[in-house]
């Protein structure tokens, strides 16, 4: 039988300072908490965007905003930078073989912002690996109370959404 596993991480922060927040099954010794919840499932060598790829986040997308319409809050309009680089996450995170909200190549999803030029309040990040389907992903993030204490932050105005080969990312802001 094989062992089927996915990852799951969520990182928060406000204007006025950077949190790290985590759930952990075995958890590392560092400055910052992180959230991991585990269940495996391989990620596959890269490969370009595809209409799948479209589609998963489109849905996401869809997915989070009936989430938070069932809990009275207005929806998540998609933000073209954030999408851009939630997608570029995803793609950092599989090209170079890392699970985690510092990338190698831009740093924290806040340097990363300030980077792509996205001003924010306050800003989060969801992200997770091995889930096949964006209902299965959006199972996974809401069933842990950190991923879904983003979803339906009423501080968060806009997202972004990002998919690559099994790995997908969520970044939230407010304005």
């Amino acid at each position: 039988m094989k062992n089927n596993r996915t990852l799951l991480k969520r990182i928060t922060s406000t204007a006025a300072a950077a949190v790290l927040v985590t759930v952990t099954i075995a958890a590392p010794a560092q400055a910052a908490t992180t959230h991991h919840v585990k269940t495996t499932k391989p990620v596959y060598a890269s490969q370009s965007a595809s209409a799948d790829t479209s589609t998963f986040v489109a849905e996401v997308v869809q997915l989070v905003n009936q989430e938070r319409s069932k809990a009275g809050l207005k929806a998540l309009t998609v933000d073209t930078k954030l999408q851009t680089m939630a997608q570029d996450k995803a793609i950092d995170m599989v090209k170079n073989n890392y699970f985690d909200h510092t990338s190698p190549t831009y740093g924290t999803p806040f340097e990363m912002m300030k980077t792509y030029g996205i001003s924010y309040r306050a800003a989060g990040e969801n992200i997770a690996k091995g889930q096949t389907s964006p209902a299965q992903v959006m199972q996974s993030w809401m069933n842990s109370s950190g991923h879904k204490a983003n979803i339906l932050s009423s501080t968060f105005t806009s997202i972004g959404v990002g998919y690559q080969n099994g790995v997908w990312v969520q970044d939230f802001i407010g304005k």
